[in-house]
């Protein structure tokens, strides 16, 4: 017996948006295979063709504080139409480039248009979705168009850059973002004050947090290369001490950018700590498998990112079946827990890889279920800290816990791919087999992280309810809601 969940607004107002997020995720891979290319045509070594990558990576993982605090204050509806606006004339500007100075400020500003928008993204599902059912499917939706945008990215930016030339895999967003803001009027309108939320942004918290994260996350990339470790390890520490000073900011602000006291709710800081292992264990996971396919295997680019396009098509079927099922019936932790298993398990499998493989055996099973396991942790590690907190805090809430991901990713990158080089380095086996051990190591390793995960989760984000058997109940409870939200 189907319950009918939503209605026609409600189906176009979740397109918008996830349509919006899938794009936002897409482009954090799809010029992995355009990089030669795009060297090619605008004369880039390696360092800075990796900027090209690091700009968008760094602004949006550095700007979503402020951006889930603007939410807050501006309105998630205003905020999510000036991101889309930044990030679709950023995807011109970066199409159109013609220096590779041009093309990395594109893209830096592509990542401060991505910050923007997914911190108003969870605060406009939340406002939008207030029954349970229809919540639980609009966060399984929302968070499989994330986890697949990874996936789907690196499955079409070969054949984009091989059809169209590499100005498309960023012009390609253009129409997507100018359709998106004729849609925008669908989204439930702000209560709040534009001009009093201005006034009360804190502009030392934006400048001493957005710095901080900004350097700890350029910190974290240039660790894993030796000729940059020096400077990287200064930039570090100067980042950590700001991040100190951030802290002492917030506690004395009367209008913080992060008010700490939202860390005195375990859904907050609990989500914010397993998001962080999400982040370290799938991230790298993508980078490995490329690098076994292709440096083992003799995969071109675009065959390499075909062979993990099982991987979103199981996200997008997923979410639209079993995971809102499971929502329902487990609650979020009990998914999270089970989504972290599910990607620990697809790791294991992956540290298995042969000399010789064969894709149907000892590739596609590990995709299948690292195609289920993303989506049911990213919408089970979202849902308990945005509807724990008040609809004031929710940007911010999703901004704390999108933010603990990013910088999850770049410890992560760096450390499993650091860990695989060094273990081939010293291994006394053939070239070959020196090469898969450490890519087997690593891929144990972000196992091992994704398992720490869901042991987390299981002993953070349990409430009570779930802890005494009443699984419908796992979910968290939301407070009363004083922004105004359209009934589902």
């Amino acid at each position: 017996m189907a319950e009918r969940v939503f209605d026609r607004r409600d189906r176009l107002v979740l397109l918008l948006i996830t349509v919006v997020e899938l794009v936002v995720f897409l482009d954090t891979t799809v010029l992995n295979v355009a990089l030669p290319a795009i060297g090619a045509d605008l004369g880039l070594g390696e360092a800075g063709l990796g900027w090209v990558t690091n700009a968008y990576l760094l602004a949006f993982g550095g700007f979503m504080l402020l951006g889930g605090r603007a939410a807050d204050l501006i309105g998630p509806r205003r905020v999510f139409t000036g991101g889309l606006v930044v990030f679709t004339a950023a995807s011109a500007l970066a199409g159109f480039a013609d220096s590779a100075a041009l093309l990395i400020a594109a893209r830096a500003l592509q990542g401060v248009g991505a910050a923007v928008l997914i911190p108003s993204q969870l605060a406009l599902l939340t406002a939008s979705f207030t029954a349970q059912a229809a919540r639980n499917r609009a966060f399984g939706v929302w968070s499989a168009m994330g986890a697949a945008g990874a996936a789907i990215g690196t499955a079409v930016g070969g054949p984009l850059t091989d059809g169209f030339g590499w100005p498309s895999i960023f012009l390609v967003n253009v129409p997507v973002g100018l359709v998106a803001l004729v849609g925008v009027r669908l989204l439930p309108p702000d209560s709040a004050r534009p001009a009093e939320g201005l006034r009360r942004l804190d502009i030392p918290g934006a400048i001493t947090g957005t710095t901080a994260l900004l350097l700890i996350g350029y910190a974290i990339g240039a660790l894993g290369a030796s000729g940059t470790r020096a400077i990287a390890a200064g930039l570090l520490v100067l980042g950590l001490a700001l991040l100190a000073a951030f802290v002492v900011v917030e506690a004395r602000s009367p209008h913080p950018l992060m008010p700490l006291r939202l860390f005195t709710i375990r859904q907050v800081s609990g989500s914010a700590v397993v998001n962080a292992l999400v982040g370290a264990a799938h991230v790298p996971t993508f980078a490995l498998l490329a690098l076994y396919l292709q440096n083992s295997q003799d995969y071109s680019p675009t065959r390499s990112g075909l062979a993990v396009l099982p991987v979103a098509v199981v996200n997008i079927l997923a979410s639209r079946t079993v995971i809102p099922y499971l929502m329902d019936r487990l609650g979020a932790a009990r998914v999270l827990a089970l989504g972290l298993g599910l990607q620990a398990l697809a790791m294991g499998w992956f540290a298995r890889l042969p000399e010789h493989a064969d894709y149907g055996i000892d590739v596609l099973p590990g995709a299948i279920l690292l195609g289920i396991g993303l989506p049911a942790a990213f919408v089970g590690v979202t849902v308990p800290a945005v509807t724990s907190v008040d609809t004031a805090d929710a940007g911010i809430a999703a901004g704390i816990v999108n933010t603990a991901q990013r910088v999850g990713s770049g410890l992560g990158v760096t450390a499993l791919l650091l860990l695989a080089d060094l273990i081939t380095a010293r291994a006394t086996t053939p070239p070959d087999t020196a090469y898969r051990t450490g890519l087997t190591a690593a891929f144990a390793t972000a196992a091992t992280l994704a398992a720490l995960g869901a042991l987390l989760t299981l002993t953070l984000l349990r409430t009570r309810s779930a802890a005494s058997g009443s699984a419908a109940n796992d979910t968290v409870s939301t407070p009363t809601r004083t922004a105004h939200v359209r009934k589902a």
